[in-house]
């Protein structure tokens, strides 16, 4: 069996997931098409940031012969290496500019048949992880949740359009795929039945050995880390920030941004409590990264989701709960709580990830997927 993850890195998922397919003797590799700041490594960056578009082609191009290298295909991000895409803003842009970016989406759109068809005929086994926004929908979420990003994010960051292509692109991939994951629990609801929850999987615990700082002797230390501040609810947190400083409570607050996840995570190290997202409902990659290195969480957890992860999950969350309008008193909750008690919640974070992020365990999971997608082939 060889195994291709394909197109993006989307949070070191895919990586996490092919380095302990490795150590479970499958031969699996991970392509990007772009690298990002974040810097997960990959085994293959099919573009330069200095390519221009007739280069990216030819190598997207050259890429596809993956097909004819590898029996099964993992892919990211809601999409297949070629990704068919919205034009924002079209009254906006010259005639001429947009004629070619019309071409242009022809040409993905096309070549995304020709490469799924390929895939179709060769009896090339299709796998797809659903991360985030490649499945979350604006108008759903405005209509079906009390709280989601799509309150909160810039005008143009859901549109009908882009709602309607994701709708497209998951029926087309999800029709061809042997097996559909969510890694957040709410995509649930907008991808077909039979699609599986799927806990991250992307760190090594034995890189992210436990650091529990809640003791130390100076004021405690919030971090937060933004890949995007209107999802994540940022502006509401530093408001919380100012307020509580205002109000006399001594405390440090750290921002992270912009760094490679190496590097984040030095500072990571040094905070006592994460502060994550208050919209998506859900937990990120970092709260995970950040409860294996000994640090309560505070997010919000839509209830009406949890429904779709094991019961024994639900039970074992070791969260404290914070919704935009309560950011500031659970951070109060936290300044006001005795040390002790804040490194128990400590180590029950870092005992939960142990139980459900288990990379290897997981691996094991997928591995299962992959070999019964394997005999019922040769059936």
């Amino acid at each position: 069996m060889k195994v291709l993850h394909l197109p993006y890195t989307v949070g070191g998922n895919p990586q996490g997931i092919s380095k302990h397919l490795n150590l479970l003797g499958v031969n699996s590799q991970t392509w990007t098409l772009y690298q990002n700041y974040l810097s997960f490594a990959a085994d293959k960056v099919i573009f330069s940031s200095k390519d221009r578009v007739i280069i990216r082609e030819i190598k997207r191009l050259w890429a596809l012969r993956y097909i004819f290298i590898f029996d099964t295909v993992f892919f990211n991000f809601g999409t297949s290496l070629y990704e068919p895409f919205v034009i924002p803003n079209e009254q906006s842009l010259s005639r001429l500019f947009l004629f070619g970016l019309k071409m242009h989406q022809a040409y993905v759109s096309f070549m995304q048949k020709i490469e799924l068809t390929l895939l179709t005929l060769l009896n090339r086994k299709v796998f797809i992880q659903y991360q985030g926004d490649d499945a979350r929908q604006g108008d759903y979420c405005l209509s079906h949740f009390e709280i989601s990003p799509a309150q909160k994010v810039e005008a143009g960051y859901y549109t009908a359009e882009k709602d309607a292509l994701k709708r497209k692109q998951i029926e087309t991939l999800t029709h061809l795929a042997r097996k559909t994951y969510a890694l957040n629990p709410d995509l649930l609801h907008v991808l077909p039945k039979g699609s599986e929850f799927l806990p991250y999987s992307h760190i090594s615990l034995e890189d992210w050995a436990p650091n529990y700082t809640q003791l130390e002797m100076r004021p405690l230390r919030f971090g937060h880390a933004p890949t995007h501040r209107g999802v994540k609810g940022t502006d509401l947190i530093l408001e919380a920030v100012e307020n509580l400083h205002n109000a006399g409570y001594d405390f440090e607050f750290v921002l992270i941004e912009g760094l490679s996840n190496q590097e984040a995570k030095k500072k990571y190290a040094s905070i006592d409590v994460l502060i994550d997202q208050l919209y998506a409902g859900w937990y990120g990659g970092l709260a995970v990264e950040v409860m294996a290195l000994g640090k309560p969480v505070l997010v919000y957890i839509r209830e009406d989701d949890l429904g779709f992860i094991p019961e024994q999950m639900r039970k074992d969350m070791p969260f404290i709960q914070a919704k935009p309008n309560t950011i500031q008193d659970a951070m109060k909750q936290v300044l006001e709580m005795p040390r002790a008690e804040l490194v128990t919640l400590a180590r029950q974070s870092r005992a939960y990830v142990e139980r459900w992020h288990d990379p290897v365990e997981i691996a094991k999971r997928i591995k299962s997927d992959l070999d019964a997608a394997a005999n019922e082939a040769r059936k």
